[in-house]
């Protein structure tokens, strides 16, 4: 027998990925393979279930085989990845349908009603959602962007599917089932369904007169379990088709949101961390349940029951760059870019030139501030600290003398300008002092970019070691926590740390911070 690994599986927005990781939380090898993803014109935005799965199948012999191991040796089994988004089973724990997106608007309509009124406040009338959040933390989205407006999206204009769906799943829950064949959920998972009493050390239970407001069937919500609990064992069919010891444990997946606070390091209460993925976010442990309900931050369920985590998200992030390279930036090979969105066919593949290090390179010769050009990143609306989702992005101040460079670099500032923005209103919501950030995701591979971050919120970064991987490493040692083999006391020092950014002082900055804070008032009566 050889050394005890962790299967780790990280379903993100642009697909899954997994990693094989030791039992101290090295990442010995990782492999992604990307999905399609429809957008479209009336707030569609939807993935094949059946494509994450079997991408992830390919991910997972590909990681193993990377990595050398021997599939006899699997410890555990961790998920995240995405949340908020839906997916539909049928009865034989097949997919009914697509699976709808954190991003799908198509529900507003129903949401609207739902949750707002003819005395509302950005879309929410006070009766309707203090019961949701007295008990919850939030409230569903008038956008419709969650379960509960995918869940109304369902009955009202595709019945057919929704009569056909026994249990409706979050994506980390859907691949937890295929796994071992088990529909459940945790408080955790279902956060965006705003269903479960998140009081602070509360167990985990339904509320049954917000299941009835939110007009949710209450027979098509999962089993809920503790957040911290084992799934079930690697079915056998499922680990002789991966190549793996049937009878591993399957901890129950958790939010990318999760994996983040174990993956950063910073686990003690208020100790915070920024993530640059695909979207954007600020979070930490905290001791307490609140919500600020105008700017779309709420303290959720977090790891366990008496420490809630801060909930908040930046609708595009890292995708900023992604876009502005695919879709803007002509590749030296003559990819022009197309489609309707980022990762779409006809877009540059991830590894042809420019490469992001190129793009990040290129906009190291550009000036801080841009010469005064601003982006505001709100390529799919806005969540926190503003739920606006039809906000969105521009170029401001572009002139003559405007380049590639100068693009790149204010796309990379306007992301960290969103992460100020919202920063604000985080530290008024923490009422407590933010000494240092931590930094994980992909966008924090970049050291220019963590030293924008430092510039332009005015706190030291400090970058995780391997930032893209950095969840991938959080679920695994997640799995050993909730197996009872380490304690969450033992995370910061299975953490590296790979360098530190401390804020420049950057007039240029203090500047540019100053009129973007305008921007948002200035442009969203444009974009409607």
């Amino acid at each position: 027998m050889g050394e005890p690994w962790i299967l780790a599986i990280d379903l993100g927005n642009g697909g899954p990925k997994a990693g094989v990781v030791t039992a101290d939380g090295d990442i010995l090898s990782t492999a992604f393979e990307p999905v399609h993803v429809e957008i479209g014109l009336d707030g569609t935005a939807t993935q094949d279930p059946r494509e994450w799965w079997e991408q992830l199948v390919v991910a997972i012999h590909g990681a193993i085989e990377r990595a050398g191991v021997d599939g006899a040796d699997l410890h555990s089994v961790g998920i995240t990845g995405q949340w908020g988004t839906t997916v539909s089973v049928d009865a034989d724990g097949e997919p009914v349908g697509q699976a709808i997106l954190w991003a799908d608007t198509r529900a507003g309509k129903y949401s609207s009603a739902l949750v707002g009124g003819p005395l509302s406040v950005q879309g929410y009338a006070p009766h309707k959602v203090l019961p949701f959040i007295r008990a919850t933390g939030g409230a569903p989205t008038p956008s419709g962007a969650d379960p509960t407006g995918h869940s109304l999206l369902l009955q009202r204009e595709f019945a057919a599917d929704y009569a056909r769906t026994r249990v409706m799943l979050e994506p980390v829950d859907y691949l937890g089932m295929k796994l071992t064949g088990r529909a459940a959920s945790t408080p955790a998972n279902m956060t965006a369904s705003w269903l479960t009493d998140n009081s602070v050390g509360a167990a985990p239970t339904y509320v049954d007169s917000l299941v009835k407001r939110a007009k949710r069937d209450r027979s098509k919500l999962p089993e809920l379990l503790p957040t911290a609990s084992v799934l079930g064992e690697l079915l056998p069919d499922v680990a002789e088709l991966l190549g793996v010891r049937a009878g591993a444990p399957v901890i129950c997946g958790i939010p990318d949101l999760h994996a983040a606070i174990v993956g950063s390091g910073a686990v003690a209460p208020y100790e915070t961390h920024v993530v640059i993925s695909t979207t954007a976010w600020i979070s930490a442990r905290v001791p307490f349940k609140r919500t600020d309900i105008f700017h779309s931050i709420a303290t959720v369920p977090g790891l366990d029951p008496d420490f809630p985590v801060v909930a908040n998200n930046h609708e595009t992030g890292g995708a900023a760059l992604q876009w502005l390279r695919e879709q803007i930036i002509a590749p030296a090979d003559g990819l022009l870019g197309g489609g309707s969105g980022i990762g779409d066919e006809g877009a540059a593949p991830p590894l042809a030139a420019p490469s992001f290090d190129d793009l990040i390179a290129l906009a190291s010769t550009a000036p801080a501030g841009s010469e005064g050009m601003l982006f505001t990143p709100w390529l799919n609306g806005e969540r926190s600290p503003v739920d606006d989702k039809r906000v969105r992005a521009a170029f401001v101040n572009m002139s003559l003398r405007t380049n590639q460079a100068m693009m790149v670099r204010s796309v990379l500032e306007g992301v960290a300008y969103n992460a100020r923005w919202l920063f604000d209103y985080y530290l008024k919501f923490l009422k407590h002092p933010v000494p240092s950030i931590r930094i994980l995701g992909g966008g924090a591979q970049s050291d220019l970019w963590c030293q924008i971050h430092a510039d332009i919120i005015d706190r030291p970064i400090e970058q995780v070691g391997d930032p893209r991987n950095a969840q991938l490493r959080g679920v695994a040692l997640w799995t050993r926590i909730v197996l009872g083999e380490i304690v969450l006391a033992d995370i910061p020092a299975m953490v590296p740390v790979a360098g530190r950014f401390e804020p420049g002082g950057q007039q240029a900055y203090r500047d540019g911070y100053s009129t973007y804070q305008d921007l948002y008032k200035r442009l969203a009566p444009i974009s409607r």
